[in-house]
């Protein structure tokens, strides 16, 4: 699947950490050359085009998760989407948050914040129990729901350090049977996993650009479901949260105000101007990943994996990869031999021209389309010379 002339310049052999950030595209490189030359050439009068273009990218994040466009605002990363739910969801004194042990911390942080303010009462579940035992998992979420106060319940789509993909459904079920609300982190799944807001039941969803939809840093959005937008309140505005924000700028006198109504649904989180740049490299982005189609990227980077696991194994590492597809990601997470240190294999792995990384202990592999499936004999070869470097330089220090 993959075209190696999209990604010319790579200073790695093999790039296997789109998990962390992704390499932007030759194609994605000219869309932002295009924008700023357009700038440079019109100033403020290109302003009315690359605004249009965002209005346009909204339309297409919203086919992307199965929502429609006004479901959809720009945000600038997964972080922000975060934690202005957290911000603004209508709290009461009391309310339960329930969050995950092993989570990545921006989708947890902004929820311990809001219970800080707004004096709730935060639950912390076992997250790494997913991955051994899905059912104790979800029959524990289930337990701290029938208690009863429950108001939202924040989970990743994604482990960020197993690369484990939660059952989101099961959960959303389990959340609405008990009145309670589903946030989903997203930035390990959008261009990788299928996600499906309708289907799956999502409430709120926050991702960025950066990682599997491979655009660059300082873009993402947030979803919101229409009655859960209605749970909102617009703690965090600014100019352009409001219904004819910018009629002032185009419309002649009398027109400037500060009394407008604010925007209804979750656009209101829109406030101010954002990095034109950063979205127009996630629509060109957009446009590559969906003219591939996500679930053939998945069964693609499948494929990868199923070639790198078993070698991997065969080499003493242990892997966390679910045995079913559904469990599956485009991470492989290996943890190494008890001998071998995590620090010291990833310094080799790099070394070798691997690019990967090492969340929370794990050496994580994350390929993506354009990466051909023999790469693996390439990264096998790494892993196999980086753990007899890593003891050989062991025992000589011993």
């Amino acid at each position: 699947m993959g075209s190696f002339k999209l990604f010319s310049g790579q200073a790695s052999l093999v790039y296997m950490n789109h998990a962390g950030i992704s390499p932007p595209s030759a194609v994605v490189r000219k869309a932002v050359a295009n924008m700023l030359a357009d700038y440079g050439k019109r100033g403020a009068d290109a302003y009315p085009t690359w605004a249009a273009q965002r209005a346009r990218l909204r339309g297409k994040l919203a086919a992307l998760v199965g929502a429609s466009p006004e479901q959809i605002a720009l945000t600038h990363n997964t972080s922000r989407g975060i934690g202005d739910v957290a911000l603004c969801f209508a709290w009461k004194p009391g309310d339960k948050v329930v969050v995950f042990d092993g989570e990545f911390p921006a989708n947890v942080v902004p929820w311990l914040r809001a219970a800080e303010l707004f004096s709730l009462e935060v639950v912390r579940l076992d997250g790494r129990r997913f991955v051994t035992d899905e059912g104790a998992a979800l029959a524990a979420l289930e337990g701290e729901l029938a208690k009863g106060g429950v108001r939202m319940v924040a989970v990743s789509a994604v482990q960020f350090q197993t690369g484990y993909r939660a059952p989101v459904e099961a959960m959303s079920a389990l959340c609405r049977a008990r009145g309670a609300r589903l946030f989903v982190d997203a930035v390990q799944a959008c261009g990788m996993t299928s996600i499906d807001v309708r289907r799956d039941g999502i409430d709120y969803l926050s991702a960025g650009s950066h990682k599997w939809m491979m655009g660059i840093e300082g873009a993402g959005f947030v979803y919101a479901g229409d009655e859960a937008a209605r749970d909102l309140v617009p703690r965090t505005i600014s100019w352009l949260s409001f219904d004819g924000a910018i009629d002032f700028l185009f419309e002649g006198p009398g027109k400037l105000r500060y009394d407008k109504p604010v925007k209804s649904g979750i656009q209101f989180l829109e406030g101010a101007n954002l990095s034109a740049a950063s979205f127009v490299a996630l629509e060109a982005a957009l446009d590559l990943l969906q003219k591939l189609g996500v679930e053939r990227i998945f069964e693609h980077v499948q494929k990868i994996h199923d070639a790198l696991e078993p070698g991997a194994v065969d080499l003493g590492m242990v892997s966390v990869r679910a045995q079913g597809a559904s469990g599956r990601s485009g991470s492989l997470c290996l943890l190494p031999p008890a001998d071998v240190p995590i620090t010291a294999l990833h310094r080799e792995m790099t070394s070798q021209g691997i690019a990967c990384a090492m969340p929370d202990g794990y050496l994580r592999l994350s390929p993506h389309w354009w990466l051909a499936v023999d790469e693996a004999d390439q990264v096998l070869l790494a892993l196999r010379t980086s753990l007899a470097n890593v003891r050989s330089s062991g025992s000589r220090s011993a």
